[in-house]
């Protein structure tokens, strides 16, 4: 079984699922209205209360967890924590209330992630399809052909943002809801060209607030499907009432009144942008996508595998020489035996993008490659596993004084001996055998290596010596001694 928590801008979700024939079958779902979007305050910051609101929830998630045997959990927070100032420093008490670490993905990986989840329920591979989805505090836009993502763009603009900008102290009426689709509008105008209808069969809607619009549509006989003209119905229909205090329609949660008009807004305003004529809601997105990709990922199907072979080619790097550093950091990373695996994967990508940055510029290079990793959009890949990858890929050489804070974590410092090591072999092109060279680090390195390798190779023992004077100059001693 796996878990997906997704941390929204509107609600905190919970789902568990098994993986069951060609498809993931939800066995558990929990959700609560934390509404994080509406507890930031003017600069920026998630106040207190909604802090507190935010751990409580996850407590209760936590002891739901406890309850079933998990091979896999996911947790993933979207925009708002993308957005708040003090998030860094919320998410060690969010984590320490769930239990589990929190990953805070780009707009980006989580209308990929929306997008798998779509996949999932449809099983239709050849059909072309827009997939919409309206967050609290975004909304996705991912375009592809059955399970393959040809375009996915993430607008910074969601129900709970209209909602709070437009219909102030929930008052309902026509220059509210006229002001607010503009507003929209004005998001979509630039990005929509490459969504519009010549692209696609078919558009799907899989966000919470999308399927409760049609919920609403549907049992208040405001028409058939979600369409321009039902949406106009139920704008008008909320314009009548005047107020979210007295927006009582049966489909709609009393809960749900205050943000359903802001998502309505920008629904009605991608139709136009897009020159949408029906949209089909739908019971799947990032939390059935999430537990989608911890599958793949334990049948040995990972994304970032792909990412990073594609980064590789995007940039022309050496796969020849980027391959042969991988292979020698990864087994001399083995040798350090490190207390966890949470590095063993990173490093070896990391290795394989240690050149990346020569597309830049020869000077430098190591410079520029973390740069391009940290920032780049790779598929599958977390915020945090780029900074840790950038962080290697910027500690291949040079001074270490750099990266001397994260030298603390001994994983991750016997992950930068690895990758340093490896890649002074592949300069002096020593080919090491593993069963010859000997690598350990506790409270200094020791390693032991062939005096014949050195001889034949009369570069490595100047880069020996270099290597040795940079820890020296963090303070950790490297010892080197020849055998014969």
């Amino acid at each position: 079984m796996y878990a997906a928590v997704d941390l929204g801008s509107n609600s905190f979700r919970l789902a568990i699922g098994k993986h069951d024939g060609d498809a993931i079958r939800v066995l558990k779902t929990a959700r609560e209205p934390i509404r994080l979007a509406a507890g930031l305050d003017a600069s920026g910051n998630l106040t207190e209360a909604a802090q507190q609101a935010a751990l409580s929830c996850l407590a209760n998630f936590r002891t739901v967890l406890a309850g079933y045997q998990l091979e896999a959990i996911r947790v993933v927070a979207t925009s708002t924590l993308r957005l708040a100032k003090n998030s860094a420093a919320f998410l060690p008490a969010a984590e320490q209330a769930l239990g589990y670490p929190i990953e805070i993905i780009s707009g980006e990986e989580e209308g990929r992630l929306i997008y798998m989840g779509v996949c999932n329920a449809l099983n239709l591979p050849g059909e072309r399809r827009l997939v919409i989805d309206i967050g609290g505090g975004s909304t996705e836009l991912i375009l592809g052909r059955g399970a393959d993502i040809e375009r996915v763009e993430s607008f910074s603009i969601g129900s709970v943002k209209q909602s709070l900008s437009f219909f102030i102290g929930g008052r309902v009426d026509a220059p509210s809801f006229d002001a607010a689709i503009l507003s929209a509008r004005s998001h979509f105008e630039d990005g929509a060209p490459p969504y519009h209808p010549q692209y696609w069969t078919r558009c799907y809607g899989s966000s919470g607030t999308i399927r409760a619009i049609a919920e609403i549509i549907d049992k208040n006989k405001l028409g058939s499907g979600v369409t321009a003209a039902t949406l106009d119905a139920l704008r008008r229909r909320f314009i009548e009432l005047g107020h979210t205090s007295k927006i009582d329609m049966p489909g709609l949660r009393p809960d749900r009144a205050g943000t359903i008009i802001g998502g309505l807004a920008v629904l009605i305003a991608l139709f136009h942008e897009l020159g949408i004529d029906s949209l089909q809601p739908i019971e799947a997105g990032l939390r059935v996508g999430v537990m989608w990709d911890q599958y793949l990922r334990s049948t040995k199907r990972d994304r970032r595998e792909q990412s990073v072979r594609a980064f590789l080619q995007k940039f022309h790097v050496d796969e020849a020489r980027a391959g042969r550093v991988a292979e020698y950091a990864g087994a001399l990373y083995a040798q350090m035996k490190p207390a966890t695996d949470a590095y063993q994967r990173l490093l070896v990508w990391s290795a394989l993008l240690h050149e990346v940055g020569m597309v830049v510029s020869q000077t430098g290079y190591h410079k520029h490659a973390s740069y391009m990793v940290e920032n780049a959009d790779l598929p599958g890949f977390t915020t945090r596993e780029q900074k840790n990858m950038a962080r290697l890929i910027l500690a291949q050489k040079g001074n270490l004084r750099k990266i001397s804070d994260a030298l603390t974590d001994s994983d991750f410092a016997k992950a930068v001996v690895a990758l340093r090591l490896a890649i002074l072999f592949m300069h002096s092109r020593i080919e090491p055998d593993f069963k010859e060279l000997k690598l350990r680090m506790k409270n200094r390195i020791e390693l032991e290596i062939k005096r014949a390798w050195v001889a034949d190779h009369p570069t490595a023992s100047y880069w020996m010596e270099k290597e040795q004077e940079q820890w020296d100059d963090v303070g950790v001693d490297f010892s080197i001694k020849g055998t014969a």
